[in-house]
């Protein structure tokens, strides 16, 4: 709990500045809700202006007059990649950011396990990224009844679950990484190459079916965004989850195994090249 409580400390300001960044943001769609409605007749007309490789990222552009198709358009359909740089660069500085800054050995001195200090720092990083949702959340529910977005709280809640589950994947991954890659920067820097390299493999499937049989292995094709709002896909979800933890429980066993440096940076162990480190 202790470590868990210290988490939340250490990223107050990443969660203020992203929570009001989020529910402002969703303030403003919200409220831009109603003259998408008005628009009636005119919303094919206007969906026919944007070029066709962009239907391919925006699938459910066509339904952008209903709150399902809203959503998902407007606000699910990247967010993903907006909060996932909180997600990766705060999952691979969790531990190995203390380590290359020499303040982990310090901490491991006192009477605390590694899988206590492991626990507690990733419950503080889903409880952060958890608040930063909920305000989101918030900022969809609280207007909803103004501007006629005919959704219940629940049903404005369900899309979000996924979004988590996604933010999760890539946290773990970048914290799995970053026992392994010589610094904690090149772990967020690959991890979020793969999150977008994802999102643009995805979009591109829906120009080539080529694409098809890659894009099934990758974790955004069982994302939902907004699709939620209609009902939640519960396999899609569990499995997010579930690789999440495998790659938690990976990046567990190897902290358990690590050997913590003073500080700095390693480089790659690679045949032929010297060691040496980063101040």
């Amino acid at each position: 709990m202790a470590e868990f409580k210290h988490t939340l400390r250490r990223l107050r300001g990443q969660i203020i500045g992203w929570a009001v960044g989020i529910g402002l943001y969703g303030l403003l769609m919200s409220f831009f809700y109603p003259s998408m409605v008005e628009m009636g007749d005119m919303t094919a007309d206007f969906v026919a202006m944007f070029p066709e490789a962009m239907h391919a990222f925006f699938q459910n552009i066509y339904l952008i007059g209903t709150p399902m198709g809203y959503l998902d358009v407007y606000y699910f359909s990247y967010l993903h990649l907006i909060i996932g740089i909180l997600a990766v660069s705060a999952g691979a500085g969790l531990l190995a950011g203390d380590e290359e800054k020499g303040i982990l050995d310090l901490v491991l001195a006192h009477p605390v396990s590694r899988s206590a200090l492991f626990c507690g720092r990733l419950l503080g990083l889903a409880a952060a990224l958890v608040l930063v949702l909920a305000v989101g959340w918030l900022s969809w529910v609280l207007p909803a009844g103004r501007v006629g977005l005919a959704l219940t709280p629940l049903e404005l809640l369900l899309p979000f679950l996924p979004l988590l589950a996604v933010l999760l994947l890539f946290a773990t991954v970048a914290l799995l990484l970053s026992m392994v890659m010589p610094a904690a920067r090149l772990a967020g820097m690959f991890t979020g190459a793969l999150l977008v390299g994802n999102y643009l493999l995805l979009g591109l499937s829906n120009i080539s079916d080529r694409l098809e049989p890659v894009v099934r292995y990758t974790p955004l094709y069982y994302y939902q965004g907004g699709l939620a709002v209609e009902g939640l896909n519960g396999r899609w979800l569990a499995g997010l989850l579930a690789v999440s933890l495998l790659a938690a429980a990976a990046a567990w066993l190897l902290f358990l195994r690590r050997d913590i440096r003073v500080g700095g940076e390693r480089s790659w162990a690679l045949p032929g090249l010297p060691r040496r480190r980063t101040p």
